[in-house]
């Protein structure tokens, strides 16, 4: 029988790799890079897993997604640095845009920070990062779907205050 969050406190690697859309070598290096450690567990020597929140799988699939609009992975790590400062701040991740006009990264928390921002230069692209929240709490609960938790909740994912 497969483990399930409650009994892991976190998710395993397979399970990130499977919802984040990358490779198991991807996760490792970018773990072992400090772009994105587990914060519920470390590795800690051979045959230990990593832990991962649902607030590192957000982080991940970010990452991602980044990738995929053709941003550095050093740019990339400017953009996880806001990401983590949004995350310290009390508020919402779902209302954090990332955007970028290819050379500097912003974190837009209104529709008037996007204006802001696009008419300051040629914005490249953004990423809403609550859209992604919700993307993953969707396919969280396809991987637990026998998971007991109220209306609105998903095994693993904190509440956030708004």
């Amino acid at each position: 029988m497969a483990e399930s969050i409650g009994d892991l406190g976190g998710y395993r690697a397979p399970q990130v790799c499977n919802l984040v859309g990358i490779t198991y070598r991807q996760l490792d290096y970018w773990a072992r890079t400090n772009l994105i450690l587990p914060s519920v567990q470390t590795a800690q020597g051979s045959g230990s897993q990593r832990l991962y929140s649902f607030s590192d799988i957000v982080q991940l699939k970010v990452v991602k997604r980044l990738l995929d609009a053709g941003m550095s992975l050093k740019k990339i790590r400017t953009a996880m640095d806001i990401l983590r400062e949004q995350l310290q701040s009390n508020s919402p991740l779902s209302g954090v845009t990332l955007l970028s006009d290819g050379i500097t990264i912003y974190a837009a928390h209104s529709p008037d920070d996007v204006v802001d921002v696009f008419q300051r230069g040629q914005g490249v692209f953004g990423i809403a990062v609550g859209p992604v929240q919700q993307e993953l709490e969707g396919e969280i609960l396809k991987l637990f779907p026998n998971e007991a938790s109220p209306v609105g909740e998903v095994p693993g994912v904190e509440a956030q205050a708004t």
